[in-house]
């Protein structure tokens, strides 16, 4: 096995994340909170620093002063062993010009390869709630003689059409096909009720990911982009296999939360996500000290309960006040403050927000410093929910960020 310095490691952190709007209205959506206590890109950066692969670039380019600002304060490595996380805004290198997909991301800023000189290079996403230990993955993919591996989690086959498909031959390895959302996915070999949903992360021989990346940019019909273009380019040559994520081992994971891995990439999937932290026996568990989600927490005190004020399968972070306040089966992020008669329930509140004596919020999302007043009523009547903020197919109102409510 190569030594973990010879690996280099990529994450695509440039989309919009219209679908996650408001929340990305001011930032990129790798950057928006998560969990109380971190942004989205801390699952990845954690699994591949887990992992021990410490030299990392993030290719950033919609809203990314924040996630620089999070990436450059927080994921600090030692730089006297060579080993970084540093944001990559688009450059245009190649001519006046921004990324036009994830295959032309990493084409723009091949120089980072170049001087890097890495012989594999794995290529992450940004956005998904998981844990997994991705040195087995480059193990498999150095063993199999690839020039791609495709990180694979098996899903109920009808609700694949949701996603990039992989077809495997009979071996359950080789991609035969990579397909887009197809109405009709085909399963797994060994179980015709499951099939394998791209999970975004690839690991890739770096001579073979250099070449494919400039036939693609040659090609003027190419979208370039890395699902659509670069893995079909390697599964037409034979060359393309999958990971099965469901054999990813990762330490301190439990029965439950074992293979959880989550695409938040709407509002609703950010609000499930959330609520899959808070029951007494989560369906992903934050408390795995043996595979850490890492971030730099604020310094602030710890989380003060007064006048009766309770929270039941919630999570609440530093320097909040629940003063009177009830909250239930919802995340409370740092430095917020609840006061008396106020019930909170199934909600995920971002830091800074101030909500006021006797108000009622249910199924809600506030972004950061959001000012509740008193007797508000949030999630409660939809229809007026709609006028003012955003409600979600799945009944979740969600108020943008810095909004006093009223104003």
């Amino acid at each position: 096995m190569p030594r973990k310095s010879r690996v280099l490691g990529i994450v695509l952190a440039g989309g919009e994340g219209k679908r996650l709007w408001p929340l990305t209205a001011d930032r990129a959506k790798p950057a928006v909170p998560f969990g109380g206590s971190y942004r989205l890109i801390d699952f990845v950066l954690s699994n591949l620093a887990n992992a021990g692969y410490l030299r990392i670039c993030v290719l950033t380019q919609y809203k990314s002063h924040s996630l620089d600002r999070h990436i450059t304060t927080s994921w600090r490595m030692s730089q006297l062993l060579g080993n970084f996380v540093t944001p990559v805004p688009a450059q245009q290198r190649l001519g006046p010009r921004w990324y036009t997909g994830s295959a032309d991301a990493i084409y723009q800023s091949l120089n980072l390869v170049y001087d890097d000189n890495p012989e594999y290079i794995v290529v992450f996403g940004a956005d998904h709630v998981y844990r997994m230990d991705p040195e087995q993955m480059v193990n498999q993919h150095i063993a199999s003689g690839a020039d791609v591996t495709v990180a694979g989690i098996r899903v109920p086959r009808m609700e694949a059409t949701a996603f990039g498909v992989i077809e495997t031959a009979a071996d359950g390895q080789k991609i035969n096909q990579f397909l887009e959302k197809p109405a009709d996915p085909p399963s797994v070999p060994d179980d015709p009720d499951v099939a394998y949903a791209s999970m975004g992360n690839y690991v890739f021989s770096t001579k073979a990911l250099i070449e494919a990346l400039k036939i693609d940019a040659a090609d003027e019909a190419s979208i370039h982009d890395m699902g659509a273009n670069i893995i079909p380019m390697f599964v037409n040559r034979g060359s393309a296999y999958v990971y099965d994520f469901s054999g990813n081992e990762v330490p301190g994971s439990t029965d439950r939360d074992r293979g959880y891995w989550r695409d938040v990439g709407t509002l609703d999937a950010y609000h499930e996500a959330h609520m899959d932290l808070v029951s007494v026996h989560p369906i992903f568990n934050l408390y795995n000290d043996q595979w850490p989600i890492l971030t730099l927490p604020p310094p602030l005190p710890p989380a003060k309960f007064i006048e009766n004020g309770a929270a039941r399968e919630s999570m609440v972070g530093p320097g909040t006040i629940i003063s009177g306040a009830n909250i239930e089966r919802s995340v409370i992020s740092d430095n917020v403050r609840i006061l008396g008669g106020t019930r909170v329930e199934g909600s995920v509140i971002m830091p800074g927000a101030r909500i006021g004596r006797g108000a009622l919020l249910r199924n809600v999302i506030l972004d950061k410093n959001v000012v509740v007043p008193d007797g508000a009523q949030i999630g409660v009547d939809h229809d007026y929910d709609r006028a003012h903020y955003t409600v979600t197919a799945g009944g979740i109102t969600v108020v943008g960020k810095n909004i006093t409510l009223g104003d």
